[in-house]
């Protein structure tokens, strides 16, 4: 979120969706831009389109923490299953396996940067991601990701930011690849 605004001034931004929740002061900044700028904007939706593909938003509930408010985005493309889970805690975690049945992710992106209030070992073993990418900068000041969410995820092959660079994923002829860009 903290860079939204340098985004939308800098790329092409037709939408935007927040998350659930009242809007926090670095929101309301960027919807002064988005009105500015005429870019559509949405909150606590629970189905998107693109093309032929859908976003599922997994929001259970309304949370009285921004971060188990953040967007958690189930999709399959081309057979394959991917899930973001934004900043969502163990707590939201739990809450998404109560309501939903999502064995054999095939691509993870890792909640909250790796951070030990993320990842819970349940959730792992419930969802079994065959990939995961765990998006943290290097040397960070939380010592992300913890090592505890690294051992949870270790039947899971693992990408992080902070060693392998950016992370491309192509599915090419059905068969998903998986590139890095060391920085």
């Amino acid at each position: 979120m903290g860079e939204a605004i340098n985004l939308v001034n800098n790329f092409k931004v037709e939408k935007v969706i927040f998350n659930c929740g009242p809007y926090n002061d670095l929101e309301n900044e960027l919807i002064k831009v988005l009105n500015k700028k005429k870019i559509s904007y949405y909150s606590c939706i629970k189905k998107i389109n693109i093309d032929n593909n859908k976003l599922y938003f997994l929001q259970t509930k309304e949370y009285d923490n921004e971060n188990d408010n953040s967007n958690v985005i189930y999709t399959e493309i081309d057979g394959y299953k991917f899930m973001f889970m934004g900043d969502a805690s163990i707590n939201t975690e739990n809450e998404i396996m109560n309501k939903y049945n999502l064995p054999d992710i095939d691509v993870l992106k890792v909640g909250h940067h790796g951070s030990k209030t993320s990842s819970g070992e349940e959730f792992i073993n419930e969802i079994s991601p065959k990939y995961s990418i765990i998006s943290v900068g290097k040397n960070n000041k939380y010592g992300h990701p913890n090592k505890e969410v690294l051992d949870n995820l270790e039947q899971s092959k693992i990408y992080r930011t902070d060693i392998d660079g950016s992370v491309m994923l192509k599915i090419k002829k059905n068969n998903l690849e998986i590139e890095t860009c060391t920085p």
